[in-house]
């Protein structure tokens, strides 16, 4: 099993611009060989920029690419989930896409040709109205994060995805996937979903004892398939084409 948390951490904050010009600070993991890296934007959970999604960053860092997770909550964090669903409620998810999320994709631009995006849990919503909003993005992979459909304009979305999603998620119906995936499709959009019999959160190495939130559990089997498709996905579509 990959322990993300193991090994010297790669990344380390930095500040960039957003396309309106002001400053964001955001998670940069660098891999060993930066000449030719593709780039990948990593969008965090309702948690904030803690460890975990450091560590997610840094994982695709020792696979070869520069990886940046924009802080979208301006550095507040926490580990309640009353506090996350305060933060992930007051985040106007527009801006987030047109201006946090774009700037990423800007600055990743300066010296990465090829730029992909994941996200995981709201950073899956995130990352889908990120798809549709930018089309520099070459691909996306969604971990366990249903987009408000309202605002999702699947027509718009000319990038290849994947996505992971448990059978067993409490945050939103699971059958609501298939529809999700069907509309994807009738809209033309290269999109492949992958169910896995886990609860939400099933990738999340913190979603383990009595500190993990009720409905998420941490597995490691299925992560480790999750990861290693999404892997394979991102060296096709960054690396080979």
């Amino acid at each position: 099993m990959h322990n993300q948390k193991a090994g010297r951490a790669r990344g380390q904050m930095i500040s960039f611009q957003r396309p309106d010009g002001a400053t964001i600070n955001g998670y940069l993991a660098s891999p060993a060989v930066l000449t030719g890296a593709p780039a990948i934007v990593v969008i965090q959970e309702w948690w904030g920029i803690n460890d975990q999604i450091k560590g997610v960053a840094d994982r695709l860092a020792e696979c070869g690419y520069r990886a940046l997770v924009p802080d979208l909550y301006r550095g507040a964090l926490t580990v309640e989930e009353e506090e996350a669903h305060h933060l992930m409620n007051a985040l106007d998810f527009s801006d987030a896409v047109s201006q946090d999320i774009k700037g990423a994709v800007q600055y990743l631009q300066a010296d990465s040709d090829k730029v992909a995006v994941t996200g995981y849990c709201m950073g899956g919503a995130l990352t889908f109205l990120a798809l549709s909003a930018i089309p520099e993005f070459v691909c996306g992979a969604v971990w366990y994060g249903f987009p408000p459909l309202e605002y999702l304009d699947a027509s718009k979305i000319k990038a290849a995805l994947i996505g992971h999603w448990a059978t067993q998620d409490a945050f939103f119906n699971i059958e609501t996937v298939g529809e999700l995936e069907s509309t994807l499709h009738e809209n033309n959009v290269d999109a492949t979903f992958y169910t896995y019999l886990a609860h939400h959160a099933f990738a999340n190495e913190d979603a383990v004892g009595n500190g993990r939130i009720p409905g998420t559990q941490y597995d490691a089997t299925w992560s480790e398939m999750a990861w290693d498709r999404t892997l394979t996905f991102f060296g096709r579509k960054l690396w080979l084409s």
